[in-house]
């Protein structure tokens, strides 16, 4: 066989969804309109969240128009975009499905970024190598709701790559994307965790000592064995609690081994987002409104003004010679 169709039937195997047979989902994360600095930072953490199947450098142009992003996508296989938007009243992050929609719009409530989040935290824990896989998406109370929310859900389990629970490797979780939906206040919580697994009956000291490779400093102790009897090293894990420890089933490291028990940790490394599902569009930012908010008459024409403001920016834009967006 040729080097070059060798080449080819590789990347398209490399394309496709070996779970669904389909191709792999992948996405752009870009903007609509002037975003203030903290809402930029928004946008990067959301790409960093996407990762690795989306344009982590894409790059945007204030010409550059939705059409243009559609006529990128299709040929780089992108099939999903997060669209963020400051309007005067709040901000706004749309998912849509590229090239025909459907499109969620929701209104961003409240938000943290990662770096805010690392911040708050003791001991903030985002290796790189967690983003070399999708996250896993996990989805709590939209049991029972019919529609707008029941497709929200399906456009969710899609927006990642699927994972078949037999055959996967439990080395590739390490992040959690969750989104929880509070049926008294209609929000819906963003939340973004990385996924550690620690073995039971084994102290920190010693986890440390075989993750890092290197001797401990042992020149105030008198004997090695000091390093793991003496107060404070011994037993300092945290409790363990039966609802969060697993028994594995396969290695995922050195200390985590298989036929051993090991508790899950999961540590928030951002963004986190409270949302409100505001609108569903039939088409890609565009068409029939099937799910318009409840909302007054003054709210529903500054809202409605607002995206005539949008759309007729982007109509001026399309009369300007085209620069999609790209990847570095």
């Amino acid at each position: 066989m040729p080097a070059s169709v060798a080449r080819k039937q590789q990347a398209v195997t490399a394309n496709v969804d070996q779970v669904t047979g389909e191709r792999i989902p992948k996405s752009f994360v870009f903007s609509r309109g002037k975003l203030p600095s903290t809402l930029r930072h928004l946008q990067q953490d959301l790409r960093k969240l996407m990762l690795p199947y989306t344009a982590l450098k894409l790059k945007e142009k204030k010409r550059n128009n939705l059409k243009d992003f559609v006529n990128v996508a299709s040929p780089l296989g992108v099939t999903h975009f997060l669209i963020l938007s400051n309007p005067k009243s709040l901000p706004h992050l749309r998912f849509a499905k590229s090239p025909q929609g459907p499109t969620y719009t929701c209104e961003i409530k409240e938000y943290a970024l990662a770096a805010d989040i690392a911040n708050s935290q003791k001991r903030p824990r985002c290796p790189p190598e967690i983003f070399k896989n999708s996250p896993l998406v996990v989805l709590s109370g939209f049991n029972g709701l019919g529609e707008p929310y029941k497709s929200f859900v399906t456009f969710f389990r899609h927006l990642v790559p699927a994972i078949d629970t037999d055959t996967v490797k439990l080395a590739t979780c390490q992040r959690i994307l969750l989104l929880q939906y509070d049926k008294e206040t209609e929000l819906i919580d963003f939340r973004h965790y990385s996924i550690k697994l620690q073995p039971i009956g084994v102290s920190r000291k010693i986890r440390k000592l075989m993750q890092n490779n290197q001797v401990p400093d042992l020149r105030d102790l008198k004997d090695v064995s000091d390093f793991v009897t003496k107060a404070g090293y011994g037993s300092e894990s945290e409790p363990d609690d039966e609802a969060a420890t697993v028994s594995l089933v396969s290695d995922v490291d050195k200390l985590n081994k298989a036929s051993r028990k090991s508790a899950i940790r999961l540590q928030e490394i951002g963004p986190r987002m409270t949302m409100h599902l505001v609108k569903v569009e039939s088409g890609l930012c565009s068409g029939d409104v099937l799910f318009p908010m409840s909302v007054g008459k003054e709210d529903a024409k500054k809202e409605e003004e607002e995206e005539e403001i949008e759309d007729a920016e982007d109509l001026m834009e399309d009369g300007s010679d085209d620069d999609s967006g790209d990847e570095e």
